[in-house]
């Protein structure tokens, strides 16, 4: 096992030792492997039941059926995607554990509309923040990302350290005609938005129809939510004091 008490310069071999070990491996038997490594109780798994989720729920459902899934229920979105997730989790028998943010805050950037005057905040408040606690449980945390998808996404590696977690991306490297190939093969559900033109889904507030994430905080520089990039919520908190 890989443990969080070494040093950064051990922290930085254990990644590379474990991108050398995993890169060349298929998906399939990267998510195999990471069980060989670490405990089912040392991986956080966490999905969106975006429009790109399906694939990874699909193959951790038939590879570790009694693999928690952590979703991030911000409160913003859309009902279908709600109604997607319980299709999915009856479907391929997957355990959800909501995972909501503050009341009294999330009441707040609901009132104030945060996500029109400060959408890096909403985000920390509503999606970042409220994950902090059950990541500190955790030692790997098992993600969708996928290197075509941002700018940010197509410098990851299959392992990258994160603060104080070690991500595990293990479709980080397959093409978008891969993921339509695997979920067409198999015959896997849809989310409902995608035929009516959203390439990818979040809150509803920050969301918009268009080709991949390209809906997502329309009109705003923002690309991400927070969650992946290493430093975002030290970047809000000191946006917040300046």
């Amino acid at each position: 096992m890989i443990h969080h008490t070494h040093m950064t310069s051990q922290l930085s071999a254990d990644v590379d030792q474990l991108n050398e070990i995993f890169t060349p491996l298929t998906f399939e038997q990267r998510i195999r492997m990471l069980y060989r490594f670490f405990s089912p109780a040392e991986v956080l798994y966490t999905s969106s039941f975006g429009t790109r989720s399906v694939m990874l729920l699909h193959l951790v459902s038939r590879l570790r059926p009694n693999q928690p899934v952590h979703f991030i229920n911000t409160t913003f979105h859309f009902k279908k995607t709600l109604e997607y997730r319980e299709e999915i989790a009856d479907e391929f028998g997957l355990k959800v554990i909501d995972v909501l943010p503050e009341p009294a805050q999330n009441e707040i950037t609901a009132k104030e509309s945060w996500w029109r005057s400060n959408p890096d905040v909403c985000c920390a408040v509503n999606k970042v923040l409220p994950l902090e606690p059950i990541k500190a449980r955790h030692n790997v945390w098992l993600t969708g990302l996928m290197a075509h998808q941002t700018g940010y996404r197509s410098a990851l590696n299959v392992f990258e350290q994160q603060d104080e977690i070690l991500k595990f991306n293990p479709l980080i490297d397959i093409d978008e005609g891969e993921w339509h190939f695997y979920a067409g093969y198999h015959r896997l559900p849809r989310h409902p938005l995608e035929a009516l033109g959203y390439g990818s889904v979040g809150c509803e507030h920050c969301t918009s129809k268009g080709h991949g994430r390209s809906g997502r905080w329309k009109d705003k520089t923002k690309t991400e939510c927070g969650l992946h990039p290493a430093d975002f919520v030290n970047q809000v908190q000191e946006g917040k004091q300046g």
